[in-house]
């Protein structure tokens, strides 16, 4: 598998964010309205990752966006995760942890002190990642704070 950085708004990036957002239908009944610019993920900012197969295809997605203290929860240093994916065909292949990876080591270079996700009570698979991979349960932020599905993780980065 090839990871790489790429435009959020790069024609790979956006089949793969339709796909997801299809995935979100299924579990949730609608997809995430979470506003996202793509300027959210460039470096030093952000970043956005996708990993292609040998075939060239994408197959998974996850980002970063610097996230400072706000009225949705946020504290100053916070790298939110957004867009974590993997297609169907190449789950159980360790493409979300490796991207999980990546993108907690370029959040600690760019100087962020915490990394924090939303996620939901239809995606076990991905708390279970998150939990495995030293995220505990954090006070809800962002969008779904108020839902009763949200579950929100966070993981320090300093010294981790």
């Amino acid at each position: 598998m090839d990871i790489r950085p790429i435009r959020y708004d790069h024609p790979d990036a956006v089949k793969l964010n339709d796909e997801v957002q299809a995935e979100y239908v299924e579990r949730y009944g609608e997809g995430d309205l979470t506003v996202m610019d793509p300027a959210h993920f460039d470096p030093p900012h952000g970043l956005y990752l996708l990993a292609y197969d040998a075939q060239g295809r994408p197959v998974a997605s996850g980002g970063w966006r610097s996230r400072e203290r706000d009225e949705e929860g946020y504290s100053d240093g916070d790298a939110e995760i957004k867009r974590m994916f993997v297609v169907r065909e190449a789950r159980g292949q360790g493409l979300a942890r490796r991207i999980l990876a990546a993108l907690e080591d370029s959040a600690r270079a760019a100087g962020r002190v915490r990394m924090v996700l939303e996620t939901g009570t239809e995606q076990p698979e991905a708390m279970a990642l998150y939990t495995s991979s030293g995220y505990a349960p954090t006070p809800k932020f962002g969008l779904y704070r108020f839902e009763e599905a949200s579950r929100c993780y966070a993981k320090p980065l300093r010294g981790a």
